[in-house]
């Protein structure tokens, strides 16, 4: 199983190459603690629904405020910038 590894590093040694300063940052990023949080974060999320009794509904003005979100954000997305075009900007 390592011989077949061993050839497909050497047949996409460039890919290895371009991706290994990302893996290294990668694992500076996660260390024991921060995959040991995420770890009983997941744990938390998977058994606390079970365990805890059902909640009531939100009022109904709380389950607009995503619409209105989504809402500013296009309105955002779509309405034009106030900078000058790029083409307009003399040195």
């Amino acid at each position: 199983m390592s011989s077949n590894n061993g050839w497909y590093m050497w047949l996409h040694r460039d890919d290895y190459q371009q991706q290994q300063p990302a893996m290294i940052l990668m694992l500076k990023c996660f260390n024991l603690t921060s995959t040991m949080v995420m770890v009983v974060f997941t744990f938390f999320l998977l058994v606390l629904p079970l365990v805890l009794p059902p909640l009531p509904p939100p009022p109904l003005f709380l389950l607009f405020v995503p619409v209105l979100i989504m809402t500013v954000l296009i309105f955002l997305a779509f309405s034009p910038s106030k900078f000058p075009k790029a083409e307009s900007i003399s040195v």
